[in-house]
């Protein structure tokens, strides 16, 4: 297993946006994260007169981060709704509309706070269906950042993927590009079970491009992973922020070392699209896994799992590596920080190590 111990190499905006111009389709439209979530939660407003959005600051101030910017004046105070500062309170609220019929979108400031209202996530929404014998949903979803962003320390810098990916009744989705944000986002609030949403703040304003086929009000996009870039050599997985950081290693592994990479984007953490992680094992022959959060348990080892259960472990030709956060609660220094996460030249660092490269 890698972890982190050089530096983050951030790239800069030049950089970004060449290599996803290598990746993506043309086009003239282009739209940031922020306005992806926004728009989609509009639409799914204007659609469905029981969706409604609540959370601390979601109206008025138009969001902590602006994602509910503008929602207030277009659809009024009984469809976007503020709150006091109780995650326990609304999450709560919000869990019992659901099991009335209404289609609640709960923001969390961040996902941190989310560890107040956890009760009512995993053992309300999660498990009623299940414990109904199947005649009582909770349509709902729990959206809002999540993981580390800069200098916000320790209490609220963690990753939640894991956490509730690991719960039966929840879907659990991260999203890496404004498409992704805006298609999941509504397949999110259409979707009869509790969908857990996990979002990136340093995501929040990155431009990227949009397909004309994502701006129409019925785009949705299904819960499995997309390869960003195809590759033959070695497999990279990853979701989220580090999607961006393994195509930027990608890039370095072809230009440096001749590796041609392939880059999935996971989208979705539960269900995890085991079929594609088969298959690009099937073609590469190599595997790393890239995520920010703690080694033990994680993402990538429930892939890795899944690997040596399925028939994709007999065409590993080298043992699988994680790119994983340190082992330590998130520092608070800037100069800490940047050794506990991900970034291009580690992940390029694993796939030497994984293809035997000096």
């Amino acid at each position: 297993m890698l972890q982190f111990r050089t530096p983050l190499t951030r790239l800069t905006p030049m950089a970004r946006l060449a290599t996803r111009s290598a990746v993506r389709m043309a086009s003239t439209k282009t739209m940031t994260v922020r306005e992806a979530l926004n728009s989609a939660l509009a639409e799914e407003l204007d659609r469905d007169d029981d969706v409604f959005i609540i959370g601390e600051e979601v109206a008025q101030y138009n969001g902590a981060y602006k994602v509910t910017k503008g929602l207030l004046d277009r659809f009024g105070e009984r469809r976007v709704v503020d709150t006091p500062i109780t995650e326990y309170g609304f999450a709560g609220l919000a869990v019992g509309a659901a099991l009335k019929g209404l289609k609640p979108i709960v923001e969390f400031m961040s996902f941190n706070f989310s560890m107040q209202a956890i009760d009512h996530v995993v053992n309300s929404a999660a498990k009623t269906h299940y414990m109904s014998g199947g005649t009582q949903k909770c349509q709902i979803v729990f959206r809002g950042p999540n993981g580390s962003a800069v200098g916000v320390a320790a209490q609220h810098s963690q990753d939640y993927s894991a956490w509730y990916g690991s719960i039966p009744g929840l879907k659990v989705l991260v999203p890496y590009s404004a498409e992704d944000a805006r298609g999941l986002l509504k397949a999110a609030i259409r979707d009869p079970n509790p969908v857990v949403f996990l979002e990136n703040e340093l995501l929040y304003g990155e431009q990227f491009e949009v397909s004309e086929e994502a701006l129409s009000p019925d785009f949705t996009l299904p819960y499995t992973a997309k390869v960003e870039k195809e590759g033959k050599d070695i497999s990279i997985i990853t979701y989220t922020r580090n999607t961006e950081f393994s195509l930027a290693a990608a890039k370095i592994l072809e230009e440096k070392y001749g590796v041609s990479a392939e880059v999935i984007n996971l989208r979705s953490i539960r269900p995890l699209d085991i079929d594609a992680i088969v298959k690009t094992v099937k073609k590469t022959n190599h595997l790393i896994t890239v995520e920010s959060t703690f080694p033990s348990f994680g993402v990538g080892a429930e892939i890795i799992a899944q690997v040596m259960e399925s028939e994709a472990f007999d065409y590993l030709d080298a043992p699988i590596q994680r790119v994983t956060g340190a082992d330590v609660p998130t520092p608070y220094a800037k100069e800490l920080e940047d050794f506990a996460f991900p970034d291009p030249e580690t992940i390029v660092r694993a796939a030497k190590e994984v293809l035997s490269i000096e």
